[in-house]
Formats: structure tokens, sequence, C-alpha cells
């Protein structure tokens, strides 16, 4: 049945995919909630969806391989359970540690989904009805990417923000029936080897490389922690070597035969980390320094997710008249001018709406972007390199999307320490001159907690008068409001940075190749 009805399938398949890619952005719009509900730091609160795009990518080479391996079906299954019963530990979490340790067995059920999602559709469609099911694969990833935001608003305002987690019980459980129901059970070569020393140096790398990186700022760059990142690059390096030696790697390089191959996976590491690293500060600045509750933040993203649906649907339909390249660099483009626009526009005054051409532009760019770069990765895949390759073009994404949320924020609570203390320096000059000091003091220390996000300013002196108070109260919601919008404009600098380097990757991606499909 699975056989005659593959749409059926591509179904539980894409509502695999849908709930991986949409878990990836959805805690961003709840950062200032859980930040106050769970007593939590800026640090860890980004550990929160750093640490569940790191479970995520860590494994997904060796669990693309574990599809070959065992059967995509099976794989799949035992991920999607291990997701649904994370997402239910994440929405019963009290603390900011157990919140944390949830998401990261979300992310590693996540990580045995996704591969497989890949690596099924080049098994039910052969390649010359394989156009369409990516282009509807693609797409689903990138509205899933832009509606994470508007569903977390949703679900915040009305709910808390338990329930971002919470969400995928119902749509996990049924992507679970009809995925046992209708997809086939294919048994590959049982006698199929592991790559165990190439998992280890994978696995031990990126995890140094990522810990590093985001924990940077909070440990003031000591050496210790700069050994970890250079101990991540060393052994990410000897991962690289001993794959070209390994009789059995987790990354067959053969793959990197077609060029296309390895410039769409450069390209999608780029769209990882730009997709990623523009969420954090937008969300919290709409919330912080424009005081836009959770629903109406949601509903300002709600253009964005609009503009990407139905760019991802005209790419589906073009990529195979004229080709993944146009399509990609001009996504791309389309993404990065989107972002500048609303670093432009982004101040402590902006009226919200002032946002939407901004990011419109940007959700258009990232849905011409998923299908076209897509279909140009896995045209030609060979079914016994489905599993690899899917975990390898997964990784460059995750890849991608891990260092985006860790660089940014290392970028975004650096630039807090700069600039809310010089905008309080600033403010400092309207009280008299035996506030200032302690003025400045106080919110150069909140700068660094969760006091600010939820709204209360740092803590006033008992004796100083109650007109002083007051007018401390206001200088200090002006003075933090300025910093984090300029913090929050220099992040944003990051992310077009590495659009313009994925533009030239995607220079890679050849038209013919896929303009003379059928």
């Amino acid at each position: 049945m699975a056989r005659e009805r593959p749409w059926v399938g591509l179904a539980a398949l894409c509502a695999c995919f849908f709930l991986v890619m949409l878990d990836s952005t959805i805690v961003t719009v709840a950062v200032p909630a859980i930040l106050t509900g769970l007593d939590a730091t800026l640090n860890q609160v980004i550990w929160v969806n750093s640490v569940y795009l790191l479970a995520n990518t860590v494994p997904l080479l060796i669990t693309g391989r574990l599809g070959d391996r065992y059967g995509p079906k099976r794989v799949l299954l035992v991920g999607l359970g291990l997701f649904l019963a994370a997402s239910l530990w994440c929405g019963l979490a009290t603390s900011a540690g157990s919140l944390i340790a949830a998401r990261a067995v979300q992310g590693l059920g996540a990580a045995l989904m996704t591969p497989q999602t890949l690596a099924f559709i080049t098994r039910l469609f052969p390649p010359e009805r394989r156009a369409v099911p990516i282009a509807v694969w693609g797409a689903v990833s990138g509205v899933a990417t832009i509606a994470g935001p508007v569903a977390g608003g949703l679900l915040v305002q009305h709910a808390g923000w338990e329930w971002i987690f919470l969400l995928n019980l119902p749509i996990g459980v049924a992507g679970l029936l009809v995925g046992a129901l209708m997809l086939p059970d294919w048994r590959p070569d049982s006698r199929m080897r592991f790559d165990t020393l190439g998992a280890v140096l994978a696995s031990a790398g990126l995890a140094a490389l990522v810990f590093g990186v985001q924990n940077g700022q909070h440990y003031q760059w000591a050496s210790g922690i700069v050994y970890v990142i250079a101990i991540g690059l060393l052994l990410l390096g000897g991962f690289l070597i001993h794959q070209r030696r390994a009789p059995a790697p987790l990354v067959p390089m053969r793959l990197f035969d077609n060029r296309v191959f390895g410039a769409a996976n450069l390209t999608h590491a780029a769209l990882g980390f730009a997709t990623t690293g523009m969420f954090l500060p937008l969300v919290i600045y709409v919330q912080t320094v424009l005081g836009m509750d959770p629903l109406a933040s949601s509903l300002l993203c709600a253009p964005m997710a609009v503009g990407a649906g139905l760019a991802a649907i005209a790419a589906g339909k073009l990529v195979a008249r004229v080709g993944a390249r146009p399509l990609v660099t001009s996504g791309l483009a389309a993404l990065a001018a989107g972002v500048v626009v609303l670093a432009i526009q982004a101040e402590p005054d902006t009226a919200p709406l002032a946002l939407v051409p901004g990011l419109v532009v940007a959700g258009t760019g990232i849905g011409l972007v998923f299908s076209p770069l897509t279909a140009a990765a896995t045209f030609g895949l060979s079914p016994e390199l489905a599993g690899a390759a899917s975990g390898v073009f997964n990784t460059s994404r995750q890849v991608g999307g891990v260092l985006g949320s860790a660089s940014t924020g290392v970028l975004l609570q650096l630039g807090l320490s700069l600039t809310v203390p010089a905008a309080a320096r600033e403010y400092a000059e309207l009280l008299p001159s035996s506030y200032a000091d302690e003025f400045v003091r106080r919110i150069s220390e909140a700068a660094n907690t969760a006091s600010q996000f939820g709204g209360e300013g740092p803590p006033v002196p008992a004796d100083w008068s109650p007109s002083i108070a007051e007018r401390v109260r206001d200088l200090a919601t002006d003075a933090f409001n300025l910093g984090f919008t300029n913090a929050a404009k220099a992040t944003l600098v990051l992310p077009v940075v590495v659009l313009v380097l994925g533009m030239v990757a995607a220079s890679g991606l050849r038209t013919p190749v896929l303009s003379r499909r059928p």
C-alpha cells in the first residue's frame, strides 16, 4: 500500500520534518518569557536553543548511516518517539537546567528523524518524479523555519511558553500513526560497517567547537575556553583526514565528486547560519525594546511566513525550468537585503509596522532557497548513498545553524556589555552627579541578568527619594533600550556577511543540471 500511495507517506515525512524545523526557531519568541519564568540568564536561554541544534547536528552523519543499516522506517519511528517524549519533558520542565537537558534529548530524536525524511523521498519516487516531492519537502522546511516564531508567539501569549513544546504531541502522534502504516519497511544490507572512530572525532569536534564559541563571552575568553575551540578544530580536521582513509566512512568522499553537491552543502550551511542567527536579536528587540507582547510580535512575523510560503511554491514550480542557481542566489540576496533593512529600521522608537517590509523581503528570500537547493543536492543520488547524502546535507544546515546561534549569542552578549554601559553613561548626565556612578553600575550589572528582560529594571537603593527612584527607572529603561538596540543592529551584520559567502558558494550550482530535468 505504501508503494502505491507514496504521497500519503510523504505527508508523514513532512509532518516529522516540520516538527524538527519548527523547534529550531520556535524558542526564540519565548526567550523573554523563559528568562523570567525560569529565572534564567540570557546565556542559559541561548543554550536552550543551541543545545537542541547541537544535539541535532552532532549525530546526523551517524543517523544517516543508521537508516542505511537498519532501514529508514525503523530509525524514523524511533526518533519520532524519542522526540515526542522529550517534548513532553520540555513542557513540564521547572528549571533552566532541566529544560536544557530535555532539549538535548529532543535534538537527538530530531537527528534520528531528519536524514530519513529526505532518504525516503529518493526511495519513494523515481528520479523523473522526484522534483515535486522535493519541492514540497523544501517548502515545508522554509515555512516551518518562519512559522516557528509566529506559532510561538500565539502559544506564549495565550497558553504559556510550555506549550511551544507540547504542541508537538498531537502533530507527532498523527505522523507516527501514518508513518507506521504507510511507509514501507526496507531492509538494507545488514553487513554494513560503521566508522566508529569517525563518529567519535566528528561528535567530539563539533561539541567542543560549539561549546567554546557559545561560552567564550560567558567565561571572558579565558585561555581554557580558547583551548576547547582549538581542540574542536583539530578533531574536525582529524575527522576529514580519517574519512579519506576509512574503509567504511561516515561521509563517502565520492559524494563530493559532484561539485554541485559540495556547493549545495556550503550554501545550506550559510542559510542555516543566517536564519538561526537573525531571529534571537530581533525577537528580544521587538518584545523588550518595542514593548510588543508575544502575540503581537508573532503577528508581526506573519507576513514573513506568508512571503516564505508563496515564494517556496513559486520556486518549486520554477526550478525545473530555470535551474537552481538563479533562484538560490536571488533568495540569499533577498534575505540579506531584508536583514539590512531591518537593521537600518531598528531604533528604540521605531513603529513596529515599519519592520514589515524588511521581514517580507527576508521571508521571500528564505522561501526561494530551500526547494531549489534541495533539488540540486539530491539530483542523481544513488539509493545506496541516500542515507549518507541526506545526513551530510542536513548536517551542513545544522552546523551552520548551531554556529549561527552560538555566534549571534556571543556577539549579542558582548555587544550588551559595551553598548548598555555606554548608553547608561549618556543618560546618567541627566541625573544629579551624586547618583550618576551608581546609576551606571547598576544598569551595567542588569544588562548581564534577566532583570531588564522582565521589564523590572535594575534595583534602586531604598534610601533614594521616590521622585529620584522613579526618574532613575525611566532613564534606566531608556538607556537599556538604546544599548540593546545598538547591540542588536551590530549583531545582524554577521548573518549578512555569511549570506554573501553563501551567494559565492551558490555560484557552483550549475543550472544545466536541473534545466534538463523533465
